[in-house]
């Protein structure tokens, strides 16, 4: 993934998270029971967290030499939100608990991609103290 292109779908994910909070405070707070509100709340937190992660991979990705797996890492960030807030998003408005089951998938997509971050600062101060 491009810097530009990092730092656009952050900009998307935050302002559909943003979106998505106030449409749970405000229209589903009526609709919902308590629980799935409360799940819908932890996809948008979730989203908002990783979209501002997003933002810092793109703003890495200009100022380090060797961003490949920078952006590989922000393409996988982004399939955590897809597929952990997105399916959160789906069972709190659906109910069909299934979906609980594909939630855990983003989860471990997330946590690879902060430790590709990780593993590139690593290397990046591993190299310059040499």
């Amino acid at each position: 993934m491009k810097q530009s292109t990092c730092i656009v779908l952050a900009a998307l994910n935050m302002l559909i998270a943003v979106g998505a909070g106030a449409f749970g405070a405000h229209g589903l707070k009526v609709i919902l029971s308590t629980d799935m509100l409360a799940v819908w709340q932890t996809a948008v937190h979730y989203q908002m967290v990783h979209a501002l992660g997003l933002f810092g991979l793109g703003i890495l990705m200009a100022q380090w030499i060797d961003a490949t797996l920078l952006g590989r890492a922000a393409v996988t960030m982004l399939v955590g939100i897809i597929v952990f807030s997105g399916s959160l998003y789906a069972l709190a408005l659906s109910g069909i608990l299934w979906l609980g089951a594909i939630t855990p998938i983003g989860g471990v997509a997330f946590l690879v991609a902060w430790g590709m971050l990780a593993w590139c600062a690593y290397r990046r101060q591993s190299s310059s103290s040499h």
